[in-house]
């Protein structure tokens, strides 16, 4: 099945689905709650960070991408990952959305 082509109005929407907004420092594990408002019909969305400690989830001898996919799996369904960070040799830090 081919894509239809998409209208200039679809092309613009795409462009706009995504922004990026500075904040100050947080600490992980605390939410962060933004206000938006789009053609005057304002939004709220909540986000956390979550820094997963490797050994807390990695079983010996296992892949990271396994003991990943268990964090998430493992997760509050209220909230959905959002952004994979950097990770590093001792954690990674994962960005969730809440749900609804």
């Amino acid at each position: 099945m081919k894509n239809k082509p998409r209208t200039k109005g679809e092309e613009e929407q795409d462009d706009m689905a995504t922004i990026s907004i500075h904040l100050p420092p947080i600490d992980a594990e605390r939410s962060v709650d933004v206000e938006v408002s789009i053609n005057g019909h304002k939004r709220r969305y909540s986000y956390r960070v979550e820094v997963f400690r490797w050994e807390d989830w990695c079983r010996p001898m296992e892949e990271r991408a396994t003991g990943l996919k268990r964090m998430i799996m493992n997760y509050d369904p209220a909230w959905q990952l959002m952004e994979i960070g950097a990770p590093t040799a001792i954690d990674v830090p994962l960005m969730f959305r809440r749900v609804g």
